[in-house]
């Protein structure tokens, strides 16, 4: 990590964070006391062996999931010591997210479903035009830009995930969380998506909190981590 970057504040933090799921009878530990600190503007990378805990913790992170026990500070703020209604407004507002499925509403062309962030907002009506031209910008960049008006259906796999990735920077989040994004497509599809995924990330000078399988897209972030056994196994 640059000197810069060591220098910078840190936007989100996990302290001794615990979970567990009930199967059965029994509690089932996932995550055993993961402590994390991440930077503005840092591109994190996440890796570890299938049931690790490496996507329940980007969940924790993210506002999605809450811990059985712990603590997720962003900004400071304890995520979880919110209501309902304002952790959703912080994702709507302050997070970005980009999952391996899609996640595209069947029912709205492409550019609705890019503009989903922003239509909870108080503004939404009288500001409609504007973010209608961020939503094509958006879409523009990541070569959509013809397929707007297109229903999810008509585009191929990597589209759809171009797609979700413009939803993911709509509102212009602080930090993008990306789980496996690239899970469900072939290499050369999965490269297109990384390139874009990385750039605009980068151009915005947004956080990235990446969960990965693949060494080669974790060695384009600032940092890894490992997990192993639902602790960090190596920073």
């Amino acid at each position: 990590m640059s000197s810069s970057m060591e220098q910078s504040e840190v936007i989100i933090e996990a302290r001794d964070i615990h979970r567990e799921f009930s199967l059965l009878r029994n509690r089932v530990p996932v995550l055993r006391g993961v402590d994390l600190q991440v930077r503005k503007g840092e591109a994190i990378s996440i890796m570890g062996a299938s049931g690790a805990g490496k996507s329940t913790f980007l969940h924790i992170l993210g506002g999605l999931d809450r811990p059985t026990s712990g603590h997720v500070l962003f900004r400071g703020r304890d995520v979880y010591d919110l209501s309902a209604a304002r952790r959703t407004e912080l994702r709507a507002d302050s997070f970005g997210f980009v999952f391996q499925a899609y996640h595209l509403l069947p029912e709205l062309t492409i550019e609705e479903n890019v503009l989903l962030p922003v239509m909870r907002r108080l503004n939404w009506i009288h500001q409609a035009g504007r973010y209608r031209e961020r939503a094509k910008e958006l879409l523009d960049q990541v070569g959509l830009g013809e397929r707007g008006q297109h229903r999810p259906m008509e585009l191929s796999g990597g589209e759809q995930q171009r797609a979700a990735l413009a939803r993911a920077l709509m509102s212009d989040p602080e930090v993008v969380f990306a789980d496996e994004p690239t899970g469900n497509l072939d290499s050369q599809t999965g490269e297109l998506v990384l390139r874009h995924l990385f750039a605009l990330t980068q151009d915005q000078g947004h956080t990235l909190v990446l969960v990965t399988h693949n060494e080669q897209v974790a060695e384009r972030c600032d940092r890894t981590i490992h997990m192993k056994d639902g602790k960090i196994d190596q920073v």
